[in-house]
């Protein structure tokens, strides 16, 4: 069983980045938005939310750092 407290600990920085990412993406589609609502990605808030949690997933496990592995 996965131990819950050691996940989140080791994944800290990408749990933080997909929470500011969805944030900053629903705060863009509430703020500029499409007003045509033919843009793919900020016609709806889901779409916005979801691409902005991804993204900002992505950019901060950039930061994490991997154990290194020796060849013994």
């Amino acid at each position: 069983m996965l131990n819950l407290k050691k996940f989140v600990k080791e994944n800290a920085l990408v749990i933080i980045g997909v929470i500011v990412g969805a944030t900053g993406g629903y705060l863009y589609y509430h703020y500029v938005g499409c007003a045509s609502g033919s843009c793919a990605i900020t016609s709806k808030p889901i779409n916005s939310t979801v691409y902005g949690a991804i993204m900002g997933g992505l950019l901060l496990s950039m930061l994490k750092k991997e154990p290194v592995k020796t060849n013994q």
